[in-house]
């Protein structure tokens, strides 16, 4: 049995001297890294939300478990209605002094507190403190307020080797012996979060496309009804590339492609993967009907957001009547009384999110949707033109990749994989133009704004999809 399993039943609590204590390192340390939201903001202060030792401090290691919330100003878009600060998992391994190996997790020296004269760093780079975690889900432990599940039917073998992926975005993984990959939430809120719920849901429907949970991690908070995912085990597929990945080394080699040759055979597969997945989604969940007044409504917002980011965005600012007129069409077929069918969705579709495993069966990956959104509006049924554009707008980037730019690719593509999703789902996304050209629109602004913000060298992509979308009819 485990250190971490043998300690559930006595699992102490972190003390807010202990926070008190972290506090200064943590404001530098958290800003740094490349999930957390609120970068541009000071932090002023942490208060705690959950905490636990997993593995006790001693001479030579110690791992604590922490839910923090971070407070930080609300910016003017926000406005100046209370915030509570974002929340955030923190797995922090304590020893007296680091090894060389584990120097880049760092976080500092502790000179005051419970753990004074201690080293504390991000315990995902340590073996010992990730192989706590998957024994604790092999075991199915409860330690303090974490609940440790793994699936019914699900072996996992001791002794797998721990590694960190290093090129995480919003959350961090741990693969363990090319055998499964742990995915850790990083921001995290209270519910039922879609990176857990979907996957569970499809394997239920038997779909394929989709790697089936094998264990998970909750934190069940007496502040709090819900659960809080913090998260997800799921077998790795070993010698898988992810669609963006394959897209550029596709269009390394120079060559163009038709509908039914090179990626175009990729393109149209992973049309036909998509379809399996929103066809057991909406076989397996509620689905409802959109008519007048919800798409006014949807429409609205996407003309909310165009407007705010021309403000942002002065290359926007020209284009926008002619971007504005996409809205306004769908908001106009919807008043003549069309109705669309809304439904669960991936909800953050792009070519990065896919694998293709070495056998050429395709799988998508991480239902979290957009983190920045509230989890209440990522669980909303929705139209799945929305997934679609989404990687419309994804084999658009990559063409930008190349130069010169691969236009004929991207066209090629993105017919290819429409194709492919029409022979399974038996509807053409390119059969209700307006719809789509909606949400790819509502994609583009989206980008544009993300891209002034963060990537400005990256900005001529979406707009050269603006000036496109502008111009059609």
């Amino acid at each position: 049995m485990s250190e971490a399993a043998t300690h559930s039943s006595t699992a102490a609590v972190a003390r807010p001297e202990l926070l008190a204590s972290l506090d200064p390192l943590l404001r530098e340390w958290l800003p740094r890294q490349r999930w957390f939201a609120g970068k541009g903001r000071p932090v002023t202060g942490f208060s705690l939300v959950g905490g636990v030792e997993l593995l006790p401090p001693t001479a030579n290691l110690g791992l604590l478990h922490l839910l923090v919330c971070a407070h930080q100003p609300l910016t003017p878009a926000q406005g100046a209605a209370p915030h509570p600060g974002d929340c955030y998992q923190l797995l922090i391994g304590v020893r007296e002094a680091l090894p060389p190996r584990l120097a880049p997790a760092l976080i500092g020296h502790l000179e005051e507190g419970p753990l004074a004269g201690r080293t504390v760093y991000e315990a995902l780079y340590d073996a010992r403190p990730a192989d706590v975690l998957l024994e604790a889900i092999r075991t199915r432990a409860r330690i303090g307020d974490l609940r440790f599940e793994c699936a019914l039917r699900q072996e996992i073998r001791g002794g797998l080797v721990p590694r960190l992926v290093t090129s995480e975005q919003s959350n961090s993984s741990i693969i363990y012996g090319d055998t499964f990959i742990l995915k850790l939430l990083r921001r995290i809120v209270p519910g039922n979060n879609p990176d857990l719920e979907l996957p569970l849901v499809l394997a239920r429907e038997g779909c394929a496309r989709v790697p089936a949970p094998a264990g998970w991690l909750l934190a069940d908070l007496a502040s709090d009804h819900d659960s809080y995912v913090l998260g997800v085990l799921q077998p790795f597929v070993q010698g898988a590339t992810d669609g963006w990945e394959l897209a550029l080394r596709e269009l390394a080699k120079g060559e163009d492609i038709g509908d039914v040759s090179g990626f175009g055979d990729e393109a149209r597969a992973l049309g036909r993967a998509t379809a399996e997945v929103h066809t057991a989604l909406a076989r397996a969940l509620p689905t409802v009907t959109l008519g007048h007044a919800q798409m006014g409504l949807l429409a609205d917002g996407m003309t909310e957001r165009l407007e705010a980011a021309a403000r942002a965005v002065p290359a926007l600012r020209s284009y926008a009547p002619g971007l504005r007129t996409a809205f306004e069409a769908l908001a106009d077929l919807a008043a003549e009384g069309r109705t669309w069918t809304a439904q669960r969705i991936h909800g953050d579709l792009h070519l990065g999110q896919c694998l293709r495993a070495p056998s050429g069966e395709w799988s998508l990956i991480d239902f979290e949707g957009e983190p920045s959104k509230p989890l209440a509006e990522r669980r909303m049924p929705q139209p799945p033109a929305r997934d679609i554009a989404g990687m419309l707008r994804s084999f658009d980037y990559a063409a930008h990749s190349h130069r010169p730019v691969a236009a004929g690719w991207a066209d090629a593509c993105r017919a290819a994989y429409c194709t492919g999703y029409a022979e399974v789902s038996g509807a053409d996304p390119r059969t209700d133009p307006v719809l789509l050209r909606a949400y790819e629109t509502d994609k583009a602004v989206y980008e544009v704004l993300y891209e002034a913000r963060h990537r400005p060298d990256w900005l001529p992509v979406p707009m050269a999809a603006i000036r496109r979308l502008a111009a059609s009819p």
